[in-house]
């Protein structure tokens, strides 16, 4: 009798294949809801605050979940797997998947089929969409600081004294869009005393310095010392005041998140190596906690599964917790370089399995083979 080839994928993998991928759709979509829930209500408290502007609500929520979404993949994989196989063992599939040879082996190749797409979609997320959507959310931060910055404090009709009493500034005006109207400049820096008068200027602050720079259009300008009758009177299309500034205000708010992948792969800087292995941790901790989850469940419905339910959850807090602690040590030199921040997956994996290890299918099936061995070569009496 000629038997035929069965295909790589059989009917029980994509009965577990389709379970397992409704229930990880289904726990994203409530997670993502959930994040998209708390994001908009701070941004609308950004907003009642005057920290962010009406126009960029919804393209700042937009990148806020793009940057954090892959943070919501591993924990919704393990759970998935975690859910699905509970499932099936209440209702004692997963013991009639044994009788039939079904057995741990199998669960874990079919599981690593779904794992390794996710976990791709998680390191192009982590790896690519990421950093670009940090780097548009400190874009909009910048812009909504320096827009806040050239109008905070400013009402029109009052006098501005800066530079310790060196500089004072009028401005009778301040349209909606924030340009000044009936600027008044006395300027007594220097060996002169400069009094500029002007319809209309701007405000803003130098990315490259810091430096407040007021720009004055069609005015006029009188240069000269109070009591003294030389004075040089001119007029101009444009007039520029600077003001000193804090510092290089948008280099200093830069952050390691927005710095593209490939940057940090060549760069030598500890602190890059740190967040490059926290983004390469989401994509890797899918396939980790695969190896993870299968062990957890028990397959007969019939014993009590509290001893395993509180061993999942340790090992779920502990797995996110100590990547944090991880990335901390390294940055802080605590651990060797050479370590890296990737060891506590390794690590919580094999403590898992030790601790399942008296009732893991390979041990049960080893003493299976040595009691079948010892009772082959018992001869009767």
């Amino acid at each position: 009798m000629i038997g035929t080839r069965s295909p790589m994928l059989g009917l029980i993998d994509r009965y577990l294949l389709r379970e397992a991928a409704k229930v990880f759709l289904a726990i994203v979509l409530v997670l993502v809801l959930i994040l998209a829930s708390l994001m908009f209500l701070r941004t609308l408290e950004e907003v009642n605050l005057g920290g962010l502007g009406v126009d960029v609500v919804f393209r700042y929520l937009s990148l806020q979940i793009q940057r954090d979404v892959y943070t919501l993949l591993p924990p919704a994989f393990f759970l998935a797997i975690l859910v699905t196989l509970a499932r099936l063992s209440r209702d004692s599939e997963l013991i009639a998947m044994q009788a039939c040879g079904v057995g741990p082996p199998r669960l874990y190749r079919t599981f690593l089929i779904l794992a390794v797409p996710v976990a791709l979609l998680t390191g192009w997320i982590a790896l690519d969409l990421k950093p670009r959507a940090a780097a548009g959310i400190q874009e909009i931060r910048l812009q909504q600081k320096e827009q806040a910055a050239q109008i905070a404090g400013l009402q029109p009709g009052r006098f501005y004294v800066e530079q310790r009493g060196e500089v004072v500034v009028y401005i009778g005006e301040i349209d909606r869009r924030k340009a000044l109207g009936d600027v008044f400049v006395l300027d007594r820096r220097g060996d002169r005393t400069r009094l500029v008068v002007s319809e209309s200027g701007r405000h803003r602050i130098e990315d490259t310095s810091g430096d407040h720079l007021i720009t004055l259009n069609k005015g006029h300008r009188f240069d000269g010392q109070a009591g003294s009758g030389a004075y040089l009177i001119g007029d101009f299309e444009q007039y520029q005041i600077r003001l000193a500034g804090e510092g290089q205000t948008r280099r200093a708010s830069s952050k390691r998140a927005t710095i593209p992948t490939p940057d940090l792969i060549r760069s030598d800087d500890l602190a890059d190596r740190v967040e490059l292995e926290h983004r390469l941790a989401a994509p890797l901790s899918i396939l980790t906690l695969v190896l993870l989850a299968i062990p957890l469940v028990d397959p007969s419905p019939r014993r009590r599964a509290t001893g395993r339910v509180l061993l999942a959850l340790l090992a779920y807090f502990s797995f996110f917790n100590l990547q944090r602690l991880a990335e901390s040590w390294m940055a802080t030199g605590v651990t060797p370089e050479w370590i890296g921040s990737l060891w506590y997956q390794s690590a919580i994996l094999v403590f898992v399995h030790l601790l399942l290890l008296p009732e893991s299918f390979w041990i049960k099936r080893l003493g299976r083979r040595l009691l079948g061995d010892r009772a082959a070569r018992v001869e009767p009496s």
